[in-house]
């Protein structure tokens, strides 16, 4: 029997062995059919561009659970493929039209949309058609818009411009009630992002650096639209827009028509015929369908280069944590390793760090300039790109480079540190629950959430503090070349505008990151023209490409009737204040989980239509859903 039991357990065996096997033939070659269609599926029609998610430097990555179950992921556009597929199209005689879908648009950093806003115009200024459409537009989809050479309008619809800035909530009157004491440690009389649980206003350093950003952020804005659609009369929109709107007796869509901000008003359908025109009709010959060419598509089918002198580009994106982390959030150990592991290789001839990072853990950031610094030793140029904010922890990276390059719009500075720690002591009294127990020393069960700190901790962490602030005053004057007194005097926590920040020394020079590998390869001794970006990252594997694949299947549908997130004004102003909302949700979330020292700002989440954190602005609408029923 026994025999017979082993021979069966073997039997077992092999078969659950061959199904496996066979899995893995089937799924392996279903990737490598859906791996090949993106060359096949381009054919001649209009490059489709439903920017329908946040324009990013690093996409997070897709759950291949949710997405297997239908959930529908946020679409999260890489920065760097959106350019190159933009730059492919204007010399791609398949693309007879750019053709721009802004309702749902999901946002981006002033200058990541600026990149993007450019490439369309040298597509406009080739002489190739770039249309753009949405029922209504935000500040950054308008840029976009503005850089097209028709600009639809739904006529239900219509634009108002907002502006950076707004009101930011602030806890102390709910925290006192609750009775949490909550301990602030901090340096930098501008390092506002603690501000919010020991303020009930915002202070007046906080505003008078926020109204000097805020208006440099702006001013670049107009010249950029003024410069893109000189027609356009934004300035009555701007500063009296009740009376532009009033003179159309409140039809906001032809008081736009009537300013030259949009060419056309249209609904989806005759957008559609007009698109069809210029790029053929849809397979189906529907009204208001067009032929098309798919995004995803184009951009695998314009790949990057893959020969060439290698330079390594390693990316630092997101809030920067500790430990681990997958893509979009910049986890110390996990750049650090991959930045080690990409020199060990012996085969970069420069490495390039993009930032693109509000900031986040001193311990981490310091993690990952040590990793950058390797180039270093290898004799390795370094240069620096920041992309749409470098401020904070995104500074203290930058420290390592030899050349930091920014845009006139890009958020930078923060050079301040804080830490926080939230206590209960008054909060369990009210409970009717006190503390008590033995302590052998002054640190004894310190810091102590339930009883409260004690003045030696308190002095100890601030003393902490302000040492942390003095070792990132010293990497900043080493790296700049400035005394430490310098760099305090334009440090405290204040953020700066890339131009002022060019100004004050802290950056070099302004250029994309394209300007960067070229200055890499320079200074490499390389041709430019003759480089392999190796992106010192983990690349998803088959698996998660086949999930992603099957998830974007119905992607960039040129249909008219298209389920697109529109909505008109009223609906884009609920949905900004539904991003109030959320981020409530978020600050509530940081006090509750603060765990080191921190290097981050405050700031830098107000300047990109896309404010909220995904999770935050998940629960926030579970949380309005549950409360209207």
């Amino acid at each position: 029997m026994k025999l017979v039991r082993g021979a069966w357990k073997i039997l077992v065996g092999i078969k659950d062995g061959l199904v496996l096997i066979f899995m893995l033939l089937f799924f392996g070659m279903l990737f490598a059919a859906l791996s090949a269609k993106p060359n096949s599926s381009v054919r001649d029609g209009a490059l489709l561009l439903k920017l329908d998610g946040p324009i990013v430097e690093q996409p997070e990555n897709v759950s291949p659970f949710a997405a297997m179950q239908g959930s529908r992921a946020q679409h999260q556009f890489r920065l760097r493929d959106l350019v190159r597929a933009i730059d492919a199209a204007k010399d791609d005689t398949r693309v007879k039209v750019v053709v721009l879908d802004l309702d749902g648009y999901g946002g981006g950093y002033p200058a990541a949309v600026t990149e993007v806003a450019n490439a369309l115009g040298r597509v406009k200024a080739s002489g190739k058609p770039v249309l753009a459409y949405a029922t209504a537009y935000t500040d950054g989809s308008y840029l976009l818009a503005a850089n097209a050479s028709e600009v639809w309008l739904n006529p239900m619809g219509g634009t108002l411009f907002m502006g950076p800035g707004g009101n930011q909530l602030y806890y102390k009157g709910l925290i006192d009630k609750l009775g949490v004491n909550v301990h602030v440690y901090r340096v930098g009389k501008f390092k506002s992002f603690v501000e919010p649980y020991e303020r009930d206003a915002q202070s007046p350093e906080a505003k008078e650096a926020l109204t000097a950003l805020y208006a440099s952020i702006f001013s670049q804005w107009k010249d950029l639209v003024h410069k893109a659609r000189p027609k356009a009369q934004i300035d009555a929109f701007l500063t009296a827009p009740d009376q532009a709107i009033a003179a159309t007796k409140g039809d906001i869509a032809h008081a736009n028509l009537a300013s030259g901000l949009v060419d056309k008003l249209g609904d989806r359908l005759a957008f559609g015929k007009r698109v069809a025109q210029l790029a053929g009709d849809g397979p189906k010959k529907i009204a208001g369908t067009f032929a098309a060419i798919k995004y995803d598509d184009f951009a695998a089918a314009h790949p990057m280069a893959t020969s060439g002198d290698k330079i390594g580009i390693v990316t630092v994106a997101g809030d920067i944590v500790d430990g681990k982390a997958g893509p979009g959030t910049a986890g110390g150990d996990t750049i650090a390793k991959a930045v080690l592991d990409g020199l060990a290789k012996k085969d970069l001839k420069a490495l390039v760090v993009r930032i693109d990072s509000p900031g986040g853990s001193a311990l981490a950031s310091e993690t990952i300039r040590k990793a950058v610094l390797e180039a270093k030793a290898q004799k390795l140029p370094i240069v620096v790109s920041m992309g749409g904010l470098a401020a904070s922890g995104g500074y203290w990276v930058s420290t390592a480079g030899d050349v930091v390059f920014a845009e006139p719009n890009t958020i930078t500075g923060s050079i301040g540190i804080f830490g926080i720690i939230p206590t209960f002591e008054n909060s369990l009294k009210k409970l009717g629950i006190t503390t008590d127990g033995v302590k052998t020393t002054p640190l004894s069960g310190q810091p102590d959430v339930y009883g409260g700190t004690n003045p030696q901790v308190d002095s100890i962490l601030q003393a902490s503090i302000e040492h942390g602030y003095a070792e990132f005053i010293g990497r900043v004057a080493a790296a700049r070349k400035m005394t430490p007194q310098r760099v305090d005097e334009i440090g405290q926590g204040r953020v700066w505008d890339g131009g002022t920040a060019h100004q004050l020394g802290l950056v070099d020079r302004f250029g994309s990151l394209d300007d960067a590998v070229a200055e890499a390869a320079k200074r490499a001794g390389i041709d430019p023209k003759n480089v392999r970006r190796v992106y010192l990252e983990k690349q998803p594997g088959w698996f998660a490409k086949l999930v992603q694949g099957l998830a974007d299947k119905d992607d960039d549908d040129s249909s008219a009737t298209d389920d697109a997130k529109a909505g008109d004004v009223f609906a884009m102003l609920a949905a900004q204040r539904q991003d109030v909302f959320a981020r409530a949700l978020g600050d509530a979330k940081r006090l509750a989980t603060a765990s080191s020292v921190q290097a981050r700002c405050l700031e830098c989440g107000g300047f990109s239509d896309a404010r909220a954190d995904a999770d935050d602005r998940t629960l926030a609408q579970m949380l309005i859903k549950a409360i209207w029923q």
